[in-house]
């Protein structure tokens, strides 16, 4: 071989190598690949390795990863007239390449742009108050707004969240100084509650005190009572079976009227024991009479004929 055809050999060698290295494109995970050839879209390469024509494709990568924009602090407007500085940020995702590509020139600038518009509009549209009590409605329609417009740039807006909302110095020292108040009349509400949950507990314990008090009282009468009536039960049982015996007694002795009479006449005296006057009239007082009368006649006979038996001799 003679050296031109040697010198050419190594030129191609070394033009293929260039040519075979430059053909080769890595993408990686993160990004999507764009493909013009002649100035013209051909395709979409993704992850791993891909293979072009190096004279005529060039490639465009567009990272697929989630980027957080940062919204400059800016002054806005409350619906009551208060000036107060919003910043923000916002989380968003290139979905589609193509459109992020060649619908527009910068994503992340027009979303920024974009987010400041909507956030002017939606802070004029609430009270200071409701700013600072409702972010998360805040966010979610910030949110919306981004992603709606976002759409046909092929960018989604997953969240936005608002750093800090600062008032004017002189309304957060009106609202330090009506917080202050605000706990002051809660620990006042507090402590009177406390008092007068301590007043209501103390007397629904003195209330429970004198309940059982009177309940024991009651209980000891009952028992009191109920041990007089067994006691009168068991007397008066005793005094039963007693005059059960005794007239069992009497009975089997088989006493006549007058044997009663007496013994009814030997029990008065006793009856009428005691300090006060007494008046006693028998239940049977005519037949206890009657009883006198024939005892006193039987007597009166005995003595006549006991007289008149010396004076016929």
């Amino acid at each position: 071989m003679n050296s031109p055809v040697i010198m050419f050999l190594i030129i191609f060698v070394v033009f293929a190598f260039v040519v075979g290295i430059a053909a080769v494109r890595i993408i990686r995970p993160f990004e999507r690949g764009l493909v013009e050839r002649l100035g013209k879209f051909n395709r979409l390469l993704g992850p791993g390795l891909n293979l072009i024509f190096p004279l005529f494709d060039t490639v465009s990568k567009i990272d697929m990863r989630e980027v957080v924009l940062d919204v400059p602090p800016q002054r806005v407007i409350t619906k009551d007239n208060v000036g107060v500085e919003v910043d923000a940020i916002i989380y968003a995702q290139v979905t589609d390449p193509v459109r992020a590509r060649y619908e527009i020139s910068n994503y992340i600038l027009a979303a920024t742009k974009l987010a400041q518009t909507n956030l002017r509009n939606v802070i004029g549209e609430l009270d200071l108050d409701e700013c600072l009590s409702s972010r998360d409605q805040i966010n979610s329609q910030l949110r919306d707004v981004l992603d709606t417009a976002t759409d046909k740039w092929g960018v989604k807006v997953n969240r936005v969240e608002l750093q800090r909302i600062d008032p004017p110095q002189d309304i957060n020292e009106a609202m330090s100084r009506q917080m202050k108040a605000e706990r002051e009349k809660r620990a006042t509400i507090l402590e009177a509650e406390g008092f007068r949950q301590a007043q209501i507990t103390k007397a629904e314990g003195s209330r429970e005190s004198q309940i059982l008090e009177a309940e024991g009282y009651a209980e000891s009468v009952k028992k009191k009572a109920d041990a007089e009536k067994y006691r009168q039960e068991t007397v008066a049982e005793g005094e039963g079976r007693a005059i059960e015996t005794v007239f069992s007694a009497i009975h089997k002795g088989r006493p006549d009227e007058k044997l009663i009479t007496l013994k009814y006449l030997e029990m008065l005296p006793k009856l009428a024991e005691g300090e006060g006057s007494k008046i006693f009239m028998p239940i049977e007082a005519s037949s206890i009479i009657s009883s006198l009368a024939a005892m006193v006649e039987g007597t009166r006979t005995d003595s006549g004929k006991s007289g008149s038996a010396p004076s016929s001799s």
